[in-house]
């Protein structure tokens, strides 16, 4: 079997947090580990992030800090805009160019012959709660420009739920450093939930199902500017001292968190293309109790590494009392599972490997 060449690939994050990012960030997350990976395999990658990224790669910044740090809103493209401008005016130097910002990569990538790889962190498709059924903007440009786009889906529900038909399309799970997160056999008697602070994360769900249990509920996660009414008026009256908000943690102290739980409740409110703390809590050896949506069934095998919990009940109604159930019923999974599980499933390297693959794959179709 001939040797495959290395090589020249650009990596284009997006700019609101550092790669990595110092607390939780899972797109940054994801990023760091595929171009440390695909450094370590001897790849010249090129990483275009913020200044005060850590990266064993080439590192380009049109910008020192994290857009989030300056107050810059979620809304405001331009300085992603500014980053996709100067990845692209020096496209002619890659052999493959890999990019993390959704719809505004679709404006550059007809302007060179390298071929460019989306990988989709963000829901693209319809929200069921769109009674019109009418296609966004954002959905109308990807179908616009549907034949030449490489797009990787990083679940097989968020590939289904896709109205676009792209030509070339993938699934490739996120993958995560196993060796950050530290198995614990013996965890202690709270439950958590960990996630960016809105709705449709489940944190509702999660402490009502916590009252009614009567069981103590750790909850972490980053407060957005515009969550800190939904917090305050929502979260805060429920806090107690068996309910109680930690924060927003760091890399350094996810582990603990959730290493000493008994489970991960996660039961979110949409279609969730991935996930990323499930998986996280898996390595810690913390089963995850989630509703039925988005990757769920996916990530979490019900019944042996966490309960997959329908999300209706029998008169259409949240189903509360089944995440209750299967708090109850949460020893029965075995911890060496969840960690077996993850590590065959959704480690960095198997996700390395098959963008790696791809890349290869793109490159002699476009011969």
């Amino acid at each position: 079997m001939a040797k495959k060449k290395k090589l020249k690939i650009a990596q284009i994050a997006p700019l609101w947090f550092s790669i990595p990012p110092k607390k939780y960030g899972g797109i940054e997350r994801i990023v760091y580990y595929l171009t440390e990976g695909l450094a370590k395999k001897g790849h010249k990658v090129t990483l275009f992030a913020t200044g005060n990224s850590k990266t064993s790669a080439k590192l380009f910044s049109v910008r020192r800090k994290g857009l989030l740090q300056d107050n810059i809103p979620w809304t405001d493209p331009f300085w992603n805009l500014e980053n996709l401008s100067k990845a692209f005016s020096l496209s002619e130097k890659f052999d493959i160019i890999h990019s993390h910002l959704d719809l505004w990569t679709l404006f550059f990538q007809e302007l060179t012959k390298t071929p460019v790889v989306h990988t989709f962190h963000n829901r693209i498709s319809i929200p069921l709660s769109d009674k019109s059924k009418k296609m966004p903007t954002r959905l109308q440009m990807f179908n616009l420009h549907r034949n030449n786009v490489f797009g990787c889906f990083i679940s097989k529900s968020q590939r289904k739920r896709c109205p676009i038909k792209f030509k070339r399309s993938w699934v490739v799970y996120n993958g995560i450093d196993t060796f950050q997160y530290k198995f614990n056999s013996k965890p202690k008697e709270h439950f958590i939930w960990i996630a960016r602070i809105d709705q449709k994360k489940g944190i509702e769900n999660a402490i009502r199902a916590a009252e009614i249990s009567g069981a103590k509920l750790f909850i972490a996660g980053r407060i957005d500017p515009h969550q800190k009414k939904y917090f305050k008026e929502k979260i805060k009256p429920h806090l107690s001292s068996k309910i109680k908000f930690v924060g927003y943690l760091s890399q350094k102290n996810l582990s603990n968190f959730y290493g000493q739980a008994k489970a991960l409740l996660y039961p979110i409110e949409w279609e969730e293309p991935f996930g990323l703390v499930m998986a996280e809590a898996m390595a810690c050896g913390t089963p995850v109790i989630a509703f039925d949506r988005g990757s769920v069934p996916e990530v979490v095998k019900n019944g042996k590494t966490g309960f997959v919990v329908p999300f209706k009940d029998k008169r259409g109604n949240k189903n509360i009392k089944g995440l209750v159930k299967a708090m109850k019923s949460i020893n029965e999974i075995k911890r060496e599972d969840c960690r077996k599980w993850v590590e065959a499933k959704f480690s960095y390297q198997r996700m390395v490997s098959d963008y790696e693959n791809i890349y290869y794959q793109i490159l002699r179709l476009k011969k």
